[in-house]
């Protein structure tokens, strides 16, 4: 199957300091890829480099089998790779659906234009409606985006990530601070939207990683000790150790 990502010896520093130290994975499209790891292990600098916020210190990056290393994250977003942030990052003053349908302008088309209205554009308005209306906002869509629910405004940045058509979907931390009933919620609208796309995700959770994940990847100290499915990474002696010893079975978080 072809990769929809490829890391190849990536590296990135802060001056003396090695946050990632030489990283190859690849994630094959279509599957649902998790990255796990205690906090500081660098989990959110690799989003950060694959997404273009950051730049390597060495090492290749592959999007669909084209090298992105260099590119900024617009050009890497418009190459079909789309993310979400720890924390919310929505337009709390303009509504809900007006959120949506500023996700949708490029994909559909939509340049530098001021005499188009996009009221008028009937095509731009029903897409925004039917992502609306499958990640549960429909009801809500003329309300300010800020007076949102917490997890509500998580599923709306969800519905952004994937207004632009991207393949290649990043959430990191999608259900954190989210109680269980509604990670319940945010996990069923993860596995429907992300449905035949790639999924990469970091998260805590791990009832929602064993619960979405095909693969794991366990980041410790800025290298990958350990990727497989859930069974094998749960049965992994070093991953115990490393890891999954500091998480309570039950609760199923990361202490």
């Amino acid at each position: 199957m072809t990769a929809a990502l490829q890391m190849q010896g990536v590296r990135k520093s802060f001056g003396p300091t090695e946050i990632i130290r030489g990283i190859d994975l690849e994630i094959p499209t279509g599957e649902r890829h998790a990255i796990i790891g205690p906090n500081g292990a660098g989990k959110s600098t690799l989003f950060h480099l694959i997404s273009g916020k950051y730049s390597k210190t060495a090492g290749r990056i592959l999007l669909n089998g084209t090298e992105v290393t260099e590119l900024q994250p617009y050009q890497i977003n418009r190459m079909g790779l789309s993310r979400s942030f720890q924390i919310t990052n929505i337009f709390p003053r303009l509504s809900v659906f007006e959120n949506v349908r500023c996700g949708l302008l490029w994909s559909m088309g939509y340049r530098n234009s001021f005499w188009r209205l996009v009221d008028t554009e009937r095509a731009l308005n029903e897409r925004a409606a039917q992502i609306l209306d499958e990640i549960g906002l429909l009801e809500r869509c003329d309300l300010p985006a800020g007076v949102l629910a917490y997890a509500e405004q998580r599923a709306l940045e969800i519905g952004i990530t994937i207004a632009g058509g991207a393949e290649v979907i990043m959430l990191d931390e999608p259900t954190a601070g989210m109680s269980h009933s509604e990670t319940e919620g945010v996990v069923e609208l993860i596995r429907r939207v992300t449905q035949g796309r790639t999924l990469v995700m970091v998260e805590h959770d791990m009832g929602v990683v064993f619960n979405l994940a095909d693969r794991i990847s366990v980041l410790v100290y800025g290298e990958i000790i350990a990727t497989g499915t859930p069974e094998e990474v749960r049965a992994s002696k070093a991953v115990q150790e490393a890891y999954l010893g500091a998480v309570d079975a039950g609760e199923g978080e990361a202490h």
